[in-house]
């Protein structure tokens, strides 16, 4: 069975690359000189070289998030968040999906983000890339069904990686940890393991779905 994940190098995606080798699943993690969702041509030349592989499970992993208040966000920025969050995989998907159909068997997962379910300033564009890449979660998940694929979103809360250290003090992380019902940001592998389930034959029947894993911060 052969996987690819889009920003499978850290965090999130590290995880969930791990998480699917531990089970046995031949794992596929392009790097941004292989891939790069913010470059129409490498996309396309991604898909040209790849397109034989015929991947059993696809997870649009990669994404950015610029924060500005709307009023200031540049053009540049709105075009970066929309080129990588939503139509990079878009296009990746329609690339390769054909493999799916063929084979009559395939699982995506594309990652939201909690700023998809409930949101906050400055982050506009962001949420409306990854409301929008459940758009096409859902339409896929119809389209797709009668072939075997399973299509669904899932959306992070506060997440523990690299990155979220890096940018955050151990008093942010603390502070924000806080509002969290469950009192703790989660562990990447935490939310890989839900991917990988939805990835996985465990999941037969689930599509189609917006499954947020938050540690309950969206239902406050």
């Amino acid at each position: 069975m052969k996987v690819l994940i889009t920003g499978g190098s850290r965090g999130i995606g590290k995880a969930t690359a791990q998480k699917f080798r531990e089970e046995g699943y031949e794992v596929y993690t392009p790097t941004r000189q292989e891939l790069d969702l913010a470059d129409d041509n490498s996309v396309e030349k991604y898909v040209k070289n790849n397109k034989n592989i015929n991947f059993d499970v696809i997870i649009n992993n990669a994404g950015i998030n610029d924060i500005n208040e709307l009023e200031n966000v540049t053009d540049i920025e709105i075009e970066n968040m929309f080129q990588v969050n939503l139509l990079g995989p878009i296009k990746l998907l329609r690339g390769l999906v054909g493999g799916m159909k063929q084979n009559h068997y395939g699982r995506i997962i594309n990652i939201g983000s909690i700023w998809a379910v409930v949101s906050k300033e400055g982050r506009s564009i962001y949420s409306a890339t990854k409301n929008g890449i459940h758009g096409i979660t859902n339409a896929l998940a119809i389209e797709l069904a009668p072939y075997g694929v399973l299509v669904n979103t899932v959306c992070p809360g506060f997440t523990l990686t690299e990155l979220t250290k890096k940018n955050n003090s151990d008093e942010a992380i603390t502070s924000i940890s806080k509002g969290i019902p469950v009192g703790r940001m989660a562990e990447p592998k935490e939310i890989a393991e839900t991917i990988y389930f939805l990835g996985s034959n465990f999941n037969t029947y689930i599509t189609g779905q917006k499954i947020v894993v938050d540690g309950g911060y969206s239902i406050k």
